[in-house]
Formats: structure tokens, C-alpha cells, sequence
């Protein structure tokens, strides 16, 4: 029986040295152990009963020490530990706090009630009120008015500013469109230089095969029960500066942090089942807990099927480019997983033969595969340095790196499953499909040039080249594996940093499925594990600085194709580019050599190729 050891000496505090690093076993800095809590931490409930309405002047060690011990650890039991994120507690206002420029707005709406002598009531809906309870600015105004169209309410608002002598806007009108979650007409225009939606209180009811509502003028009460979840059915009375909560469960559930539906779960969900993946979002971003009702409702084989049917596959695309986006993007997929969902949302068909065949259990190994990443991401540096897109494409890479290996059909050729997955599944863009099919294709080199790097900066290599050995010791042991980092950046090219963090947790049991893999048994958090992999990759990141090699994919080649042809006098084809290929190798050596160097040494090569 095998066994991992650790080095007991302490992380240095220079990164980039990490000369007490490079004696651990990469191996062993790769193997993992997860602890997950059964149970969540439980969020305080209010001691405040819901209420109606609510004025504005109303009451509303780290542990990181290593176990001693050695242990191998299955599988079974690795997913069985797996720590869940804890819950986000959030203070909730007893009132709701406006801005200058909310309160501006505000007083220009009454003023057109009161102007045409209308009995008008205006409701801020939804988000923007939640958001402003518990503390949070929010740009998305949408007004509710009860006893007219958006539209008609928007023209009032132009003449009142033309009395006035103010600039008036135009009205957009943004017609129903189901498939992007707009069910009734909105209008839209600026106010005080802020874009509002306009919409009338409404009604609804589905049809059997549909989550396309047949839409009708309600009451606010009905418009509240209407709504996805309770924290979001909350409405400010922009007449009586009033917080009303018509479910009576809005405030409550906000303060207890309890993800809810207004209506019985089940029959919400069949109406419309993208709403699990909206309960499951807003979950995760505040880190709320589910309803035990919902949770039963959204893992029923009913409303998996509704969700599987009545839902376009884009809408469910656009949900899970939006839960990656969120604060916290491995448990949104920890309950889609949890809920039985993920083979729902990440849908393969297995007509597609893939090879090797996708674990049973995968999308609990993906999920376990996120959470490690996440946690990684956080502490490493560099991460700082992706944009969105990147972001996505890093957690979606993450998401599937235990299915790496698998490729499916598509036509005549074979593709990777993610791709697959990522493309005809979500929906989403091919450049996320792409971004991730590099990442994936490129961790297994970026690992082994770390490896490298490590073994490099480890020993000081004694066969230095005597071109290098004018640098620092650090930075010439560090040259040998320049041509290595370089290709490897290259591949990746922008992405790298996603590729280098994917790199670091390959060996992880959820990506290599190795049930009874030896293992090292690690803190309860794994916290120092955690840091050893940002440690790893913040080394490669300094050392891609030290070795110049920030954008070597832009950087341009030394030698064109029409000079190495010219030079050694080929005709087009496959032997130049195989001569491109080894100028770029050539370039990537000699970071300072010049055009007339590189032909040098390209005449000298080709000698010795005629001569062999």
C-alpha cells in the first residue's frame, strides 16, 4: 500500500522562490482530501412576524494544521466529506433607504399622478426593493402601475416634463417575448437620466404544455403571487413611501434567508420550471437556504420533465451563465446537483457514443471538481487578471474537467463531451465551447512544465547554457524550461491562467476517478491545501514575468515563411512550416536573439540536415 508524505518545513514567504515547496512530491501537493458539512448553518430566524406594510420610519481558525496521520481515503468517502460554502448572513433595513437621485425620480412620477389627478398607485417591483432592504444599491427600477399600460403612463410623464420646460424621452416599447422572460409588454425611458421599465399590474395562467402565460390586468396581490419567489415579490409604494408585502412572507423570508415560492412550489414550477433554476440562482447568490418544499418540488420527476420539455435550452443556457457569474458558482451547481437536475441542465445524448462512457456518477464529480477550483481561484492572484468571459470559460473548464478525456460524435468526427455539452446543450457561445476545449487539452502540459519549473528552481541545474549564465541563478535555472512555458502559453494564449488552474488540480479523485487512490488526510477546510495550489500557481505566474513571456502569443515570429524559404531555398509546402516550427523554438531560447542570428543558425541546421 502506497502512502503520501509531506514535508513538514514551512511555505516560505517568497513565492517565487518556494525552495520548501519544491520538496513535496508533486504528486502528493495534487491529492486531495474534501470535507463537505451535512448540514447547513442555520440562519437565525426574525423574531419579527411578516407584516403587511412597513414605513419608511418603521421598525423592520480557519483550521490549517495537516492530520499527522497518513490515510487512503475512497472515493466514496472523498464525496461524502465534501465541504459546502456556509451560509451568507445578511442584515435586512427596516426601511428602505433612497438614493438623491431615487428620491428625484420619485417625486417626478407623483408629480404626473398628481398633475392629471389620476388615482395611479406606483410600485417599484421585485429586485430593486429586496436589494435596497438589505443594504445593496440597485440600478434596475421597475415601476408597476395598476389601472394603465407603461406606455400610456410614459406619455403623461413627457408632458408633464414639457410643461415644465424639461427635455423629454423617448418611449420604447419592448413587446412580450416569452423566451427572454418578458411576458407583457414594457415600456421603457429615462428619468433623471435613468433607464425605467413601466409595466402594468398583471394576472396570469398557463396552459398544460406551455410556460407561456395568457396575461391579464391584476391586482397587486395577484401580481405578487405571481412572482418567482417571495423575496422577490415585494413592492415600494412610491405614493405612500411604503415597503408592502401582499404574501405576507416576502420580509420574513428575506430575513430568515429562505429561498420560497408564493404559491405551492409544485404547481409554480410546472407553470413555468425555469423557475427552479431561478430558485437555485438566487439560492446561491445570497446563499439562502432552499425551502424543504421547494427542494422536494424541484427533484420530482414531473418537474424535471417540464423543466426538460417546456423550457427552450437557451433560456436554461442563460440561467447557468448567469449562476457562474454570481458570488457563488459551485453551490448553484452543488443543488442542481443535490436536486437530482444536473443530467436536466447539463443534458448529453447518448446517442453520441461517447468514449470512454461518462462516469454514472459525474455530475457529482464535476460539482466536487468546481468547489476545489473555486476555492483556488479565490486565493490565486492572477485570477485577478480574467475578465467575464474568461471567468466563464475558467469555471465551465473546472466544471468538466473530470470529463477530459471523454469525446462523443458530432457527424463524422469525434469532439469533446464538454464541447457537446457547452454548445447543443446551454447554448452558450463557441468561444466558451472553444475556451474550454483549450484549457482542457493544455492542463496536462502546463502541469508537467510546473513540474519543471519546481525541479528547476528546486536543484539550480548544473548544465547551464553559457548564454544564460550571465542571468541570476533563479531566473537560469528557470531559462531551460522557457521554450516548455512559452509553447504552453502559446496553446492557451489568453486563457492561460485558466489552463495553469486547471493544471494544478488534475490529480484530484473527482477528476481521475480513482476510488481508492492514496490520499493525503488534510485539515478539516483544507485551507493549506488550498493555498499550496494558488502558491503553485502564482509561482508559473512569476515566473512567466521573470522569463518576459507576458503575450508571447502576440509576439511576432523572428523569421517569416518567404525569408525561410528564400534562405534555404524550399518550395511552399510542408517543409517550411516545419521550419517555422523550429524557428519559433529557436525564438522562444534566445528571448534577445535578432533576425540575422536566427539565419545563422538556421543556415548552420540546415547544413547539418544535408549532411545527415
Amino acid at each position: 500500500m502506497a502512502f503520501v508524505g509531506l514535508s513538514r518545513r514551512p511555505l516560505p514567504l517568497s513565492v517565487f522562490s518556494l525552495r520548501g515547496i519544491c520538496r513535496i512530491s508533486y504528486v502528493a501537493s495534487l491529492n486531495y482530501l474534501s470535507t463537505r458539512r451535512n448540514s447547513w448553518v442555520q440562519f437565525p430566524p426574525s423574531s419579527l412576524a411578516p407584516v403587511q406594510t412597513t414605513g419608511v420610519g418603521g421598525r423592520l481558525g480557519r483550521v490549517s494544521a495537516i492530520a499527522q496521520r497518513r490515510t487512503e481515503v475512497s472515493q466514496a468517502n472523498f464525496e461524502q466529506a465534501a465541504e459546502r460554502p456556509g451560509k451568507m448572513e445578511i442584515r435586512v433595513r427596516d426601511e428602505v433607504q433612497l438614493t438623491e437621485l431615487e428620491e428625484r425620480i420619485f417625486n417626478v412620477l407623483t408629480a404626473v399622478v398628481k398633475k392629471f389627478g389620476l388615482k395611479t398607485q406606483l410600485r417599484v417591483a421585485g429586485g430593486w426593493v429586496r436589494d435596497k432592504l438589505i443594504g445593496r444599491d440597485s440600478q434596475d427600477i421597475d415601476i408597476a402601475i395598476d389601472d394603465m399600460l407603461g406606455r400610456e403612463f410614459c406619455e403623461k410623464v413627457n408632458v408633464h416634463l414639457a410643461s415644465l420646460g424639461e427635455e423629454t424621452h423617448n418611449v420604447g416599447v419592448i413587446m412580450s417575448n416569452p423566451d427572454q422572460s418578458k411576458h407583457l409588454e414594457t415600456a421603457n425611458m429615462r428619468v433623471m437620466g435613468m433607464s425605467i421599465d413601466f409595466v402594468n399590474l398583471r394576472a396570469e395562467t398557463y396552459a398544460e404544455n406551455s410556460r407561456i402565460p395568457q396575461m391579464e390586468f391584476g391586482t397587486p396581490e395577484q401580481d405578487a403571487y405571481r412572482r418567482d419567489l417571495t423575496i422577490n415579490s415585494l413592492f415600494y409604494n412610491i405614493n405612500t413611501r411604503e415597503v408592502e408585502d401582499f404574501t405576507g412572507r416576502g420580509i420574513g423570508d428575506l430575513k430568515a434567508g429562505i429561498i420560497r415560492t408564493p404559491l405551492p412550489a409544485e404547481s409554480t414550477f410546472l407553470d413555468d420550471p425555469l423557475r427552479v433554476c431561478r430558485s437555485i440562482r438566487f439560492g446561491a447568490r445570497f446563499q439562502f437556504e432552499l425551502d424543504e418544499e421547494l427542494k422536494k418540488a424541484a427533484a420530482s420527476e414531473a418537474v424535471r420533465n417540464a423543466l426538460r420539455n417546456k423550457v427552450s435550452r437557451e433560456r436554461i443556457g442563460h440561467e447557468v451563465e448567469l449562476m457562474l457569474g454570481g458570488k457563488a458558482p459551485e453551490l448553484a451547481m452543488q443543488h442542481i446537483e443535490d436536486l437530482n437536475l444536473f443530467s436536466t441542465v447539463f443534458r448529453f445524448d447518448p446517442s453520441k457514443k461517447p468514449e470512454p462512457p461518462i462516469p454514472d456518477n459525474y455530475g457529482r464529480l464535476c460539482v466536487d471538481t468546481l468547489r476545489v477550483a473555486t476555492r483556488v481561484l479565490e486565493k490565486y492572484g492572477g485570477a485577478i487578471h480574467l475578465n467575464k468571459p474568461q471567468r466563464q470559460i475558467c469555471l465551465l473548464g473546472a466544471l468538466f474537467l473530470p470529463l477530459r478525456s471523454c469525446t462523443c460524435l458530432e457527424g463524422k468526427k469525434r469532439i469533446p463531451v464538454s464541447t457537446h455539452i457547452i454548445s447543443k446543450s446551454l447554448m452558450l457561445k463557441n468561444k466558451d465551447a472553444g475556451g474550454v476545449e483549450t484549457i482542457l487539452s493544455g492542463a496536462k502540459d502546463f502541469r508537467e512544465v510546473t513540474e519543471k519549473l519546481l525541479q528547476a528552481e528546486s536543484e539550480a541545474s548544473k548544465e547551464v547554457k553559457e548564454s544564460v549564465q550571465r542571468e541570476s541563478p533563479e531566473t537560469a535555472a528557470l531559462l531551460e524550461h522557457r521554450v516548455e512555458l512559452g509553447l504552453a502559453l502559446r496553446k492557451s494564449k489568453e486563457l492561460w491562467r485558466c489552463t495553469l488552474l486547471l493544471s494544478s488540480i488534475l490529480e484530484l479523485p473527482s477528476v481521475t476517478s480513482q476510488g481508492g487512490a492514496a490520499m493525503l488526510a488534510l485539515s478539516f477546510d483544507n485551507e493549506m491545501w488550498i493555498e499550496e495550489k494558488a502558491k503553485l500557481c502564482s509561482f508559473v505566474e512569476k515566473a512567466v514575468n521573470k522569463l518576459e513571456l507576458e503575450k508571447i502569443w502576440e509576439e511576432k515570429p523572428v523569421l517569416g515563411g518567404n525569408e525561410i524559404k528564400d534562405t534555404l531555398n524550399l518550395a511552399p509546402g510542408k517543409q517550411v512550416q516545419e521550419w517555422k516550427d523550429k524557428v519559433l523554438l529557436w525564438q522562444l531560447a534566445h528571448p534577445s536573439g535578432t533576425a540575422e542570428e536566427c539565419l545563422e543558425w538556421l543556415r548552420e541546421e540546415n547544413v547539418k540536415r544535408v549532411k545527415v
